[in-house]
């Protein structure tokens, strides 16, 4: 594959997975959990506190995707960015095996190798200048 190819699949990897953790991290952290709980039912059994710092740190990911690449800050936030989303997603995967929710593991597994996709192809092979 060569580089072009490569970095058009990474920005359009980082669009969205940003997307999906800006939205998914916004909701967690700005809206009421009565609000939150009718599409993620277990909310109503974490602490507040605990939806409230996942929440930030997706929304805090999903931004770091793509701002520092976009304006050219400090790209390699973005790689460091991808980096946390991935562990992120590893905690997610672990939370929900051991909630019994296995229909959840699968989006787990496949936003954080998306998420690896990305720190990998940023670090290693389409750096942003």
């Amino acid at each position: 594959m060569n580089t072009k190819t490569l970095n058009i699949l990474l920005w359009v990897a980082q669009v969205i997975l940003a997307i999906m953790f800006i939205m998914a991290g916004g909701m967690k952290t700005f809206q009421p959990i009565k609000e939150i709980a009718n599409s993620i039912p277990w909310v109503t059994e974490a602490p507040v506190l605990l939806i409230r710092f996942i929440g930030l740190s997706e929304l805090l990911g999903g931004l770091g995707l793509l701002l520092p690449s976009l304006l050219k800050i400090k790209p390699t936030l973005s790689v460091l960015a991808a980096y946390g989303l991935v562990i992120v997603m590893i905690l997610a995967t672990i939370f929900h095996v051991f909630r019994g929710e296995f229909q959840a593991i699968g989006m787990c597994i496949f936003l954080g190798l998306a998420a690896y996709f990305i720190a990998w192809g940023r670090s290693k092979k389409v750096k942003i200048a």
